[in-house]
């Protein structure tokens, strides 16, 4: 058995593949997606009612918790976590291993 992926961390498979950046991108914004979703679900707030608070349109909300759309803006984010009394925390980690 001659898997050169045997031991190694998925990470490292997804980097082998050149994929690591796009796939992790892609679950940065699936787990956003999925934490205001429920923040909203928390509050009892419906995607209408959101709009009106971010002073934007229910289209705009839509594409924020729609998963698959990376057209985020941070501008649009910190709205979104603003009206559900949030705060927007985004740091650099620096990767000592590369």
């Amino acid at each position: 058995m001659n898997n050169k992926h045997i031991g190694s961390d998925f990470k490292e498979f997804l980097k082998e593949d050149g994929i690591f950046e796009e796939t992790n991108d892609i679950a940065i914004k699936r787990v956003i997606a999925y934490q205001l979703e429920q923040e909203m679900k928390a509050q009892k707030i419906t995607k209408t009612k959101m709009a009106q608070m971010m002073k934007t349109s229910r289209a705009v909300v839509n594409r924020l918790l729609n998963p698959d759309n990376s057209s985020l803006t941070l501008s649009t984010l910190e709205s979104a976590t603003n009206v559900l009394g949030k705060r927007l925390n985004i740091s650099i980690v620096w990767n000592i291993m590369r």
